[in-house]
């Protein structure tokens, strides 16, 4: 099976070994049977994926004409809901909270290996076996595995794969008290460099969209150990 990839990257302002090492990546992408379509800024990155279905949009932060955050919002308010891996020189922890906010699903700072790239694309592409999904239910919040769809109290509730990824885990297990490894390990490859900060924004994102609007909260943390997920407050 070839997997398609839009891969939106500054190609033209990279020079000498930049450039190299941006085309060294692609062919490394393309050797491992992804197909690879490149746009070079951010206007052209975002007409290239709303042009076609892509399995994953690799996205650049630093991009002309539009920057990748930008990029990111236009097509989750055009309802794409491709997974989105963005690709920052910054690691602050508000430059991530950023791109998460816009709709991103994972992020890498440079510099990163290609070993690193290849197991975020693996997580990213990860989906559960839909033959055995039966419809999840806690409390007035479900989750349908086939449709991708949850909804609390009859209204659908829209979340990123990652967001997604995370509260399917946390749902399967109702009741019983998850570990930030354990999260990481399911929804994350083991090999990639996630680390349990990754955890606590996911959480924090999950409380916004399921939690905060409604009455009763579904999310637990049991401190010193992780989270739960009960209709028991």
């Amino acid at each position: 099976m070839i997997l398609k990839l839009s891969f939106v990257a500054a190609t033209r302002r990279l020079l000498n070994g930049a450039l190299s090492a941006f085309f060294q990546m692609k062919e490394g992408l393309e050797d491992e049977a992804y197909a690879v379509d490149v746009a070079h800024d951010g206007d052209e990155g975002y007409r290239t994926a709303t042009a076609d279905d892509y399995d994953v949009i690799i996205l650049d932060v630093m991009l002309p004409e539009m920057n990748g955050y930008e990029v990111c919002r236009a097509l989750r308010k055009d309802g794409n809901q491709t997974p989105i891996l963005m690709l920052t020189a910054r690691d602050a922890e508000r430059d991530i909270v950023e791109g998460l906010d816009m709709g991103a699903d994972d992020y890498l700072a440079k510099p990163f290996s290609f070993e690193v790239l290849l197991a975020r694309l693996r997580a990213l592409l990860r989906r559960p076996n839909e033959k055995l999904e039966e419809v999840l239910r806690v409390g007035d919040l479900t989750l349908d595995p086939s449709l991708k769809k949850v909804t609390r109290a009859a209204q659908e509730i829209s979340l990123t794969a990652k967001e997604y990824g995370v509260l399917e885990y946390l749902m399967r297990n109702t009741g019983k008290v998850l570990s930030k490894e354990q999260i990481i390990s399911h929804v994350w490859d083991f090999d990639a460099d996630v680390l349990p900060n990754n955890v606590e924004l996911f959480i924090m994102f999950l409380r916004r969209k399921i939690d905060k609007p409604f009455d009763s909260k579904l999310i637990h943390t049991v401190p010193g150990f992780g989270y739960k997920m009960d209709d028991k407050s």
